[in-house]
């Protein structure tokens, strides 16, 4: 059962205890001076350092990495996904139209959102580390222990690379002086020796939903493909020999095994957030905050399924970059919607007809029908708003995919073909004679489309900063994020980035 793989896997059940709660708050009750000394105590506190990956909500932001403000922040910035005003809805102060038309300001919640979500995985994962410096373990075990969570740890600091630019290092529990902003180039560095250091100390054996070597190589590989945005040196060779020693994984035959609610089956994902609803975890409910609000009578005839929210959809023209036989389009719903009460198509209490259209004629004033959708993730009568498939944060594809353009940047696309072969073969469509960077841009979007990772992508080829639908020419310093107006306001150490 999924239920027991996720505890296991997160080696969160210990013969002692009997509560299976995977929240982080299971473990917060306890003084870290009484807790954290035996092996068993230990290896909770690392269940509860991947829990911290799921993300939080309070009164302050939506800081989850799956379906909200995290997720919307680096979607809704690039070539692939929008949230359009409808009406009244989906406004919010306008957070949606600044990542449209990138001119986000550092008051933008979804900024904090990244940022808060990034820095209290990282602060949680340092108290965890000092936890381990105490305990009654040999060096070698503290050693495993600690290589796991300064990966997750790096993790973090990799998506604020990523994001952010530059930004503290925050890596000592309990300090109280303010840290000031780090350069990019040292959080690179950081981010590298990290994982570099950790890797002797994993498994070399693939671990469901935690880090071992391979998962390491793999965001090795994805550090120095963008190595030329974040330092301005590329790095293509070393990317492809960081993903030749990912070991253990397999291209799955069909696509949608990595996206149905029990993806933990999966040959092909190297690492994921694991859900599991009836246990509590929270945050994971993307297909909700996509389709209309009356989607459900499409998928169960007693409306069997949770409230829908008619927000983020397909930008104009994703839709199309699929052709008509490629399986992969079949994660986006276009077209009539049919009502499982009648078998006939939808008909909303405004007497139109649910027909959800590639089009989108005014972003700002949307029609509640307009824009393809996301139903990448399987869809099923009786669904709770939590939903239990695992999150897909890495696949094997990826790292496939990687090989590819490394390869046609060094100026041989001859050899790019052997790693692309079994992907475009899943799809059922057709290799061209010459591989070069626009088609695997392209190729990228199909692949990947709205698992996260398209700004970089964006930004890693330069059309992030060409003009596109509802968006003219971004200044070249939007390549990163402004660091949040909150938190310079609580640190005055930090140094807001450039051009804002």
């Amino acid at each position: 059962m999924k239920l027991n793989i996720v505890f296991l896997i997160l080696a969160v059940v210990l013969s002692a205890i009997s509560c299976t709660n995977l929240d982080e708050t299971l473990y917060s009750q306890v003084e870290s001076k009484d807790y954290g000394m035996s092996a068993g105590e230990v290896e909770t506190l690392v269940g509860g350092a991947y829990a911290t990956l799921r993300g939080f909500k309070d009164d302050v932001s939506n800081s989850y990495p799956t379906c909200e403000y995290v997720f919307f922040l680096n979607e809704c910035s690039s070539d692939e996904a929008c949230i359009p005003t409808r009406g009244t809805d989906w406004y919010d102060g306008g957070r949606y139209q600044q990542a449209q038309f990138h001119t986000w300001e550092p008051n933008n919640v979804m900024l904090l959102s990244a940022w808060r979500y990034c820095y209290q995985g990282i602060n949680k994962i340092n108290e965890k580390i000092s936890i381990v410096n105490k305990a009654e373990l040999s060096d070698d075990a503290k050693m495993a222990i600690q290589a796991e969570l300064k990966s997750i740890r790096a993790y973090y600091y990799l998506q604020l690379l990523d994001m952010f630019g530059n930004v503290p290092l925050n890596v000592d529990f309990g300090a109280t002086d303010p840290v000031s902003t780090s350069p990019r180039s040292d959080v690179y560095s950081f981010v590298e020796t990290e994982f570099t250091e950790a890797l002797p100390y994993l498994s070399k054996t693939p671990i469901y939903g935690r880090f071992s070597q391979s998962v390491v190589h793999g965001l090795l590989a994805r550090l120095y493909i963008n190595s030329e945005v974040y330092i301005g040196q590329a790095r293509w060779s070393d990317c492809i020999e960081q993903c030749e020693k990912v070991t253990g994984y397999i291209i799955e035959p069909d696509y949608f095994t990595n996206f149905l609610t029990e993806n933990q089956v999966s040959k092909e994902n190297m690492l994921v957030i694991p859900y599991d609803g009836k246990e509590g975890t929270v945050g994971n409910y993307l297909n909700s905050m996509s389709v209309h609000y009356d989607h459900k009578w499409t998928i169960s005839a007693t409306g069997d399924y949770q409230w829908s929210a008619n927000g983020i959809s397909a930008q104009p023209g994703v839709y199309s970059m699929f052709a008509e036989n490629d399986i992969r389009r079949n994660a986006l719903i276009e077209g009539e919607q049919i009502d499982k009460r009648t078998g006939s198509v939808l008909i909303l209490d405004t007497g139109d007809p649910l027909i959800y259209t590639e089009d989108i004629v005014k972003f700002t004033n949307a029609e509640k029908y307009e824009g393809v959708r996301l139903g990448k993730y399987e869809m099923k009568a009786g669904e709770q708003w939590e939903r239990d498939h695992d999150w897909v944060l890495m696949r094997y594809a990826e790292i496939q995919m990687m090989q590819a353009e490394c390869y046609v940047r060094l100026g041989n696309p001859e050899k790019a073909g052997n790693f692309l072969s079994e992907i475009i073969g899943r799809a059922t469509t057709e290799m061209p004679e010459t591989i070069d960077l626009n088609f695997l841009n392209d190729e990228l979007l199909r692949e990947f489309v709205f698992e996260g990772n398209r700004r970089s992508v964006n930004i890693r080829f330069g059309t992030y900063f060409l003009p596109w639908w509802e968006k003219g020419v971004s200044e070249n310093f939007k390549g990163i994020y402004p660091i949040p107006q909150t938190e310079l306001d609580k640190n005055s150490a930090l140094q807001q980035n450039p051009g804002y």
